[in-house]
């Protein structure tokens, strides 16, 4: 996982401008506007991009403004000029789909929540298996990502595999009612589940028959016959 990160390390200085647009859409911090304005004074796209985005702190803007040479519009007529939420959700799926593989990866190590969100979805595994790698990502994304029937199995293994995320109940339920869970995995963690969920989980007829048989035999167990 470290060797991941080291390759997929986004150096903003020669990222694209096209990344930069989508990343600065959904920041997943606010230091990363400054972090973008350091790297890159001397590409005057870069800067307009800061400027013109009412997420940038202002004090960002005036600074980007001062190294373009380029007037700083004030916040309010940026936001009146700002696309409706769904419209703009859909901007970012659109300026998404025009980014390289390895681009997106880059992005899915270090994009926002809503980024991520399109991010899982996508239809190569290695970007959808580099989201689970940000360092941003909470266990309720997790859960519900350990949800998902469209979910590659290894997402799924690389979940099971983070002792952080094993030890959240709602998470290990999610990965073993799936029904794209392989079997074998599934079965691994049953013991963690409640009476209750192993009784739903027996007559869950949308999950391999092994995870309902263990089911059974674990509630007989806690029952004592």
């Amino acid at each position: 996982m470290e060797e991941t990160k080291m390759l997929l390390e986004l150096d903003l200085s020669i990222a694209s401008k096209e990344l930069i647009e989508v990343l600065i859409e959904d920041p997943p911090d606010p230091s990363l506007f400054e972090e973008i304005a350091r790297s890159n004074m001397n590409r005057p796209e870069i800067l307009r991009l800061l400027i013109e985005n009412p997420n940038t702190p202002e004090e960002v803007r005036e600074h980007a403004g001062k190294a373009f040479q380029m007037p700083v519009k004030p916040i309010s007529e940026i936001v009146k000029a700002q696309e409706a939420p769904e419209a703009r959700t859909q901007t970012i799926l659109q300026k998404i789909q025009r980014l390289t593989i390895p681009e997106r990866r880059q992005l899915a190590l270090k994009g926002g929540r809503e980024i991520r969100s399109i991010l899982i979805k996508d239809p190569y595994k290695e970007v959808v298996l580099t989201v689970l790698e940000n360092a941003k990502i909470t266990d309720t994304e997790v859960e519900i990502i350990a949800r998902s029937r469209s979910i590659p199995d290894e997402a799924l293994r690389k979940i099971t595999k983070k002792r952080e995320w094993i030890k959240n109940y709602a998470i290990v339920l999610a990965v073993v009612t799936n029904p794209k869970t392989p079997s074998g995995m599934a079965v691994t963690l049953i013991n963690e589940l409640k009476t209750k969920d192993l009784s739903l989980l027996e007559k869950n007829k949308n999950i391999p028959e092994a995870v309902r048989s263990a089911a059974k035999r674990l509630l007989k167990m806690k029952k004592g016959y």
